[in-house]
C-alpha cells in the first residue's frame, strides 16, 4: 500500500489518476473510488458492494458480508486507488489487510492526514509539496491564457495573482479560470477580491479540513491564522500556556492533517489560503467586529476603538497602522475589553492625547512607538511574556517591585527618552532584554542579578550608560552587545559563559581577563584599543575595526579556532605577518596604512576582500591571487592582473580553445575570472552571474553567486572580484564528448558596472583545479533533460520521506512536473513527453560521434525506466 499525502487542492486525485491511468493496463482489475463514506454497517456493505462491481466489472452484484473482497479478490493482482480518505475506517472497510488481495497487487491511497497512514500501517508515502514559483506560473497561464506564460502587459499582475494563491493549484486554475478573457482593468478590479475573499470553491475544498477538526484544534487553528502564523512552536507554546488548547498536540494534528506545516526551524507555517480561511470563519462569529474573537482588518479595527464597542468577546488586536491614516484614541478604549490577551499594535503610530486609564492583563504587548511616558497606573503586568515597545516615548515602565515570571522577552529599542528600567528581580523566566539606543539610560539596575535564565543582553547605542552591575555570574548569558556605550570604561564581571560580545566603539582598552573560555564571536574594535594582550583560544570570530593597533600580536596569528577576522579602518595597521592556521576569510576595509600581507596559507580560503586598501603591494596582491584555495577574492585595482590571458573592456569576452594545443584543456578544466567593478552606491548586495555559450548561443554552463560586496560607500575606488568556476557542468562531464571551438563568457552584476573582465583557463589536474566551487552552481545547455532522466537510476525504493522526487521512475518525470504540471490538467502525453535538446551547430564529424553518443544514453534511459517499472509492478 502507497499513500499520497498533501493539503487539500495540492493536487493529490490529479496525481493519483495520472497514476491510474498509466498503470492500469499492467493490472487484470483495477478500480478508482472516491466519495468514501461509512456511517454505519450498511454503508460498509454498500462500499463492498462499489468496490467489487467496480473492480470485477459485474453490476448486479449483491453483498451480504464484510468478509467479501477478500474471499473474492485474495487470488486476484488487482490495482486500487481510494481517493480523498478522510478516516481511518474508511481503510479498515475496504483495505484492511494486503492479504485480502493477491500478490503483486498495489493499493493508492490519498489523503490529508498522515496520521491515518501511519495508523494503518502504511509507511510508503509521497509527501506532494506546492509548485515552484515558476511551475505555479504555468499552471496559472494555462487557465488564464490558455498558454504557459502571460500575455504581453499581464506580467505583473499574473505574478500577483500567483502570489496571492499561494502556490496553491487548486486556487491557480479556478482563479485562472475566472480571469480568462478579461481586460487588464477587470485583472486589476479583481486582485482586491482575491486579497480580501476567498472563492466560494476554493473556500468549499479547504473547508472541509477545518469544520472535522476538534474544536479546541479548531480554536487553536483560529489563534495561528490571526496572530501566531510564522511564529515559532515554542513562542506559540508559551503564549497559549495559560490556555485548554493543548499547544503541543493541537501543533501535530494541525501538522498531520495538512493544515500547517512545522519547519525544520520550528516555525509553524500556515498557508495564506488557509490563514485567509481562518480568518473569514472569525468575521463569521459576528456581525458587529467588536463581538469577535480577533480583529485583524485595521479599518475594523479602527472603527471599534474610536468607537468604544470592544466587548469581553475579543482576546487578540493585530493592528498594521500603516493602512490607516492619522487617528487618536482615548484613555478608557480597552476598559470593555477584559479578555484581551494579544495586543499588537505596528507598521505606524495612533495618538494617544491622555494616559490610558486601563490595559487588560496582556499576555503580549507589541505597540510600535507607544505615545505615552509610562503605561496605565493601574496596569498588572503579572501574565505579560512578551514586552515590545520598539521607539515609544516612555521615560519609564512601571513602579516597585511585580511579579514577573511569565516575562521571558523585553524590547525597548530606541525608545530614546527612556531613563530607569524597572526592578527586575522577579522576572526570574527573562530570557532577553533589548535596550538599543535607548540614549537616556545610565544604568542597568542591580536586579539583574536574579535574572539566572537572561541569554541575551544588547544594550548597544546607550551612550549615557556609565552603570553596570559587577561581579555577578549570570550562567546562561550567551550574548552581550554594548557597542557605541562610548561611557563604557571596563567591561563588568556579570558572566563568565557568554559566547558572543560585542564592545566595539567603547573605552574599553583590553580584553576583559574574566572571560576565559568558550567565547567564539568577538567584536572589540575602537579608537582606545591600541593593543591587545589577551584574547581567549575559543574564538572563531575576531573584529579589530576602527582600532588604532599597529600589527596583529602574534598570539591572535595563533589562534588554533579563529576563522574569520575582520580589519575594517584600521588606519595605523602596516603589515599582516602571519595568520592562524584554520582561517578562513579575512576582510579589510580602509586599512589605508596597510601595505604586504603573508599569504602562507595553512587551508583553502574562503573569502579575501581588501578594499581601499591602497598601499597594499602589487607583490602581496599577485600571491593572494594565486593562491589556489580562493573561493572569491576582493581588492583594490582598476586593471585586470597580467596572469588572465585573456582581457577585454566590457563584460564579455570570447576564448578559442584548442584540445591539446598551446592552452590545453578537457572536459573536467576550470576556470579563473577577474572583473574590474565600479563601486556600489545603492545596495551593498550584488547578484554576479557568469554564463559560458557556445558561439551559437547554446548555453555550456552558469554559475551564479550573491555576494556582499561591500555597504555604501565602503569602497570608494574600483575594485577586482576574482572567483573560479568550472567550464563544463560537473553532473554532464560523463556525456561530454564532443567540445565546442570557441565558448563565449559573458558576465553580469545587479548593482556593480563590469569595466573589464578577465578570463585564465586553468590546466586539467593542476594545483589550481582544486579550487573550491564559486556559490550554488545552476547547470545548463543542451545535455541537461539527459542528466535529470539518468537521475532515476538513483532511485531504489518509495520510503516515507519529503523527498517529492518518488514518482519520477513511474511517469518518466521530475517531481516538480508531477507537483504542478499534472495539476494543471496537462494530458497523459503532455506529461510523459521530455524536452527536446537545443540543436547545437557541429561538424559532420562531431554530429555522426554526438549521435552515436546520444542514442547510447537513449538507450540506457530506456533500459533503465523498464527496470524500475517492473520493479515497481513485481515489489511486494
Amino acid at each position: 500500500m502507497i499513500g499520497i499525502w498533501g493539503p487539500a487542492g495540492i493536487g493529490k486525485t490529479t496525481i493519483a489518476r495520472a497514476l491510474f491511468n498509466q498503470l492500469f493496463t499492467g493490472f487484470r482489475h483495477s478500480c478508482f473510488m472516491g466519495n468514501i463514506d461509512v456511517n454505519n454497517y450498511d454503508s460498509k456493505l454498500r462500499l463492498h458492494n462499489m468496490l467489487l462491481s467496480k473492480i470485477l466489472n459485474q453490476k448486479d452484484m449483491k453483498i451480504h458480508h464484510l468478509g467479501a473482497i477478500e474471499e473474492w479478490l485474495r487470488n486476484q493482482r488487482v490495482l486500487i486507488v481510494l481517493d480523498d480518505v478522510d478516516d481511518l475506517e474508511q481503510l479498515e472497510v475496504l483495505a484492511k489487510e494486503s492479504f485480502w488481495f493477491g500478490p503483486g497487487s498495489r493499493v493508492i491511497v490519498t489523503l490529508k492526514d498522515k496520521k491515518i497512514l501511519m495508523a494503518h500501517g502504511i509507511n510508503d508515502i509521497y509527501h506532494v509539496d506546492y509548485p515552484s514559483q515558476k511551475k505555479a506560473l504555468e499552471i496559472f497561464c494555462l487557465s488564464a491564457f490558455k498558454q504557459s506564460s502571460p500575455q504581453d502587459g499581464f506580467e505583473e499582475l499574473a505574478r500577483k495573482v500567483v502570489e496571492l494563491c499561494g502556490n496553491l493549484p487548486l486556487a491557480l486554475r479556478v482563479v485562472g479560470s475566472s480571469f480568462y478573457g478579461e481586460s487588464e482593468d477587470e485583472w486589476r478590479l479583481q486582485l482586491y477580491g482575491i486579497e480580501t475573499n476567498l472563492d466560494r470553491k476554493i473556500e468549499h475544498v479547504l473547508r472541509v479540513g477545518y469544520d472535522k477538526l476538534l474544536e479546541k484544534h479548531q480554536s487553536l487553528f483560529l489563534h495561528i491564522a490571526c496572530f501566531f502564523n510564522h511564529e515559532s512552536v515554542d513562542y506559540v507554546s508559551t503564549m497559549l500556556a495559560d490556555s485548554t488548547l493543548d499547544v503541543e498536540n493541537g501543533l501535530k494534528t494541525l501538522a498531520a492533517k495538512s493544515l500547517v506545516h512545522i519547519s525544520t526551524h520550528g516555525l509553524v507555517r500556515m498557508h495564506c489560503l488557509l490563514q485567509q480561511l481562518g480568518r473569514q470563519v472569525v468575521v463569521q462569529q459576528s456581525g458587529e467586529p467588536g463581538k469577535r474573537q480577533f480583529l485583524v482588518e485595521a479599518k475594523e479595527i479602527r472603527d471599534v476603538l474610536a468607537n468604544e464597542t470592544g466587548t469581553g468577546s475579543i482576546i487578540g488586536i493585530s493592528f498594521d497602522m500603516s493602512k490607516i491614516g492619522e487617528f487618536s484614541i482615548r484613555k478608557r478604549v480597552f476598559e470593555g475589553m477584559h479578555n484581551l490577551k494579544f495586543l499588537k499594535f505596528y507598521n505606524g503610530n495612533v495618538s494617544l492625547l491622555e494616559d490610558m486609564k486601563y490595559l487588560p492583563r496582556l499576555r503580549l504587548l507589541h505597540w510600535d512607538s507607544y505615545p505615552r511616558k509610562r503605561l496605565p497606573l493601574t496596569f498588572q503586568p503579572e501574565c505579560l511574556v512578551e514586552l515590545y515597545l520598539v521607539s515609544s516615548k516612555l521615560e519609564k515602565l512601571w513602579g516597585g517591585i511585580q511579579p514577573l515570571t511569565n516575562l521571558k522577552k523585553i524590547n525597548l529599542e530606541y525608545s530614546s527618552n527612556l531613563k530607569e528600567i524597572p526592578n527586575l528581580s522577579k522576572a526570574t523566566n527573562l530570557e532577553t532584554l533589548r535596550l538599543t539606543g535607548c540614549e537616556s539610560l545610565m544604568e542597568i539596575p542591580s536586579s539583574i542579578s536574579n535574572l539566572h535564565k537572561l541569554e541575551v543582553l544588547d544594550a548597544s547605542g546607550c551612550s549615557k550608560l556609565h552603570v553596570i552591575p559587577t561581579k555577578i555570574n549570570l550562567s546562561s548569558l550567551k550574548m552581550v552587545g554594548m557597542d557605541d556605550c562610548s561611557r563604557l570604561r571596563s567591561f563588568p564581571d556579570i558572566s563568565t559563559n557568554i559566547k558572543i560580545l560585542s564592545i566595539r566603539g567603547t573605552k574599553i582598552k583590553e580584553f576583559p581577563a574574566s572571560i576565559v573560555g568558550g567565547l567564539g564571536i568577538l567584536l572589540i574594535g575602537s579608537r582606545s584599543l591600541k593593543r591587545l594582550t589577551h584574547v581567549p583560544e575559543s574564538v572563531s570570530y575576531l573584529d579589530l575595526s576602527h582600532s588604532d593597533i599597529k600589527m596583529i600580536p602574534d598570539y591572535v596569528i595563533g589562534l588554533p579556532h579563529l576563522q574569520h577576522l575582520t580589519i575594517g579602518n584600521c588606519r595605523k595597521l602596516v603589515s599582516i605577518e602571519g595568520h592562524s592556521p584554520s582561517l578562513e576569510s579575512i576582510v579589510a576595509y580602509r586599512c589605508i596604512s596597510l601595505e604586504s600581507m603573508c599569504c602562507s596559507f595553512h587551508r583553502p580560503i574562503l573569502k579575501l576582500e581588501f578594499y581601499n586598501c591602497l598601499k597594499l603591494d602589487n607583490e602581496s596582491k599577485r600571491r593572494i591571487i594565486l593562491h589556489s584555495g580562493h573561493r572569491i577574492i576582493f581588492l583594490t585595482g582598476n586593471e585586470v592582473p597580467a596572469q588572465f590571458t585573456h582581457q577585454t573592456r566590457g563584460n564579455s569576452i570570447t576564448i578559442s580553445l584548442s584540445p591539446g594545443g598551446e592552452e590545453s584543456f578537457s572536459v573536467s578544466s576550470r576556470f579563473r575570472a577577474c572583473l574590474v567593478l565600479s563601486p556600489s552606491k545603492n545596495s551593498p548586495y550584488s547578484d554576479i552571474n557568469c554564463f559560458l555559450r557556445t558561439k551559437q548561443g547554446v548555453e555550456i554552463n552558469s554559475t551564479a553567486k550573491s555576494i556582499y560586496s561591500s555597504p555604501p560607500n565602503r569602497s570608494l575606488s574600483e575594485y577586482l572580484l576574482i572567483f573560479f568556476g568550472d567550464i563544463f557542468p560537473e553532473a554532464n562531464r560523463c556525456l561530454m564528448d564532443v567540445t565546442p571551438n570557441e565558448i563565449v563568457f559573458e558576465f553580469s552584476s545587479s548593482s556593480a558596472k563590469t569595466m573589464e573582465c578577465g578570463v585564465q583557463i586553468l590546466a586539467e589536474g593542476g594545483q589550481n583545479c582544486s579550487v573550491v566551487e564559486m556559490g550554488h552552481s545552476e547547470t545548463g545547455g543542451n545535455r541537461n533533460h539527459l542528466t535529470d532522466v539518468l537521475k532515476v537510476s538513483q532511485v531504489e525504493t518509495i520510503k516515507n520521506s519529503n523527498n517529492t522526487g518518488h514518482w519520477s521512475w513511474l511517469l518518466g518525470k521530475k517531481k516538480t512536473e508531477l507537483s504542478s504540471t499534472l495539476v494543471s490538467g496537462s494530458s497523459d502525453d503532455t506529461l510523459m513527453r521530455h524536452h527536446e535538446p537545443e540543436a547545437v551547430q557541429l561538424s559532420n564529424d562531431e554530429n555522426t560521434r554526438n549521435l552515436s553518443r546520444l542514442l547510447c544514453i537513449v538507450s540506457l534511459v530506456i533500459s533503465v525506466l523498464l527496470l524500475f517499472h517492473c520493479f515497481f509492478l513485481q515489489m511486494q
